[in-house]
């Protein structure tokens, strides 16, 4: 309206406002529909968990945790200012990682950051800047050769967005690094602590158009879980709600990350054989969850959760959703 208001004082003075008039409306139908007023910046595809990165404490040790242990193998790292390995990269497939970081744990205990990987990631910055999200100015090249860049969520989980690169380092390992005996082929999904059910909704259902599709409570009296796929794949990102925010050294156990494995008992065996079982002095059980697929929990030295899981559940029939109400979170 102010334009059209600033228009119209134009056209009053005659052939001199006609030039600047004509000049004016030249410039507005340059200017992108994304800008505009009712324009609207389309989402680009979000295909799947990039990776989960932790902190470690002894990068050794959890490297033989996920390499002599699980099978896994590390195709390449990046070293800090002292020289020391300061990332390390775990490969479960072509398209997901798990990162381990050597530096202390920061407020959010071990976890460091999850990551989602997209088709366009200088379309998705914009398209989050259009919802209100906080975005860096530019889209950059990590070290490995990716653009990525992070924001925030509502509980302060910081969340990578990721586009893979054909010259990057991940593509020049495709195919490669992905030995038959590793304990499992794909990330099924990432779970992260939430304090506040419906910010959480805002951002990853309404903004980045994750879709829930299951709900599930271990007492049936309040939620405990809410299950979001991203819009264009099948991972999905587990929220792990709370009442009362667990401390730091306890949030390895609720933070956790999810390989899906054909059988786990299968899986539990392959493990128990190994001679790396004889270093991991805790009990691995198989047991059925609330969502009535059969799961197994292991934990990395730092204690953060590695849970691996079936996936169909026990008579192929799906779990029911709660309709428990979520916490309120202190």
């Amino acid at each position: 309206m102010v334009i059209l208001r600033y228009l119209k004082h134009r056209l009053k003075r005659g052939r001199a406002g006609m030039r600047s008039t004509i000049k004016w409306l030249a410039i507005l139908l340059l200017i992108p529909a994304r800008w505009t007023v009712g324009g609207e910046v389309k989402r680009p595809k979000i295909l799947g968990v990039a990776h989960m990165a932790f902190y470690v404490s002894d990068l050794q040790k959890t490297r033989a945790f996920y390499k002599d242990l699980l099978g896994f193998e590390e195709p390449f790292s990046l070293k800090g200012k002292n020289g020391a390995d300061r990332i390390a990269f775990i490969k479960v497939n072509d398209y997901q990682y798990i990162e381990l970081f050597a530096e202390l744990a920061k407020q959010d205990g071990q976890l460091n950051h999850i990551a989602f990987y997209t088709d366009d990631a200088r379309k998705m910055r914009e398209y989050l800047a259009s919802g209100g999200v906080a975005v860096p100015d530019t889209v950059g090249k990590g070290q490995t050769g990716n653009f990525n860049y992070t924001i925030k969520d509502p509980d302060g989980h910081t969340v990578e967005i990721v586009e893979y690169q054909p010259d990057s380092w991940t593509a020049r390992e495709k195919g490669k690094r992905m030995p038959e005996g590793r304990i499992s082929t794909h990330i099924a999904h990432v779970g992260v602590l939430v304090g506040s059910l419906e910010p959480s909704m805002k951002l990853y259902r309404d903004i980045l158009g994750f879709g829930e599709f299951w709900r599930g409570s271990s007492s049936g009296r309040v939620l405990d879980w809410v299950n979001m796929r991203v819009p264009d794949g099948e991972d999905y990102l587990e929220l792990m709600l709370y009442s009362k925010l667990p401390p730091p050294e306890k949030r390895g156990g609720k933070n956790h990350l999810c390989l899906m494995v054909p059988d786990v008992e299968k899986a539990v065996a392959t493990i128990n054989a190994r001679p790396a079982r004889k270093d991991y002095d805790k009990p691995i059980e198989v047991r059925v969850g609330t969502n009535r697929k059969r799961q197994a929990n292991l934990f990395d030295p730092d204690g953060t959760r590695i849970e691996l899981m079936e996936p169909k559940t026990i008579d192929g029939k799906p779990a029911p959703s709660s309709t428990a109400p979520a916490p309120s979170s202190e």
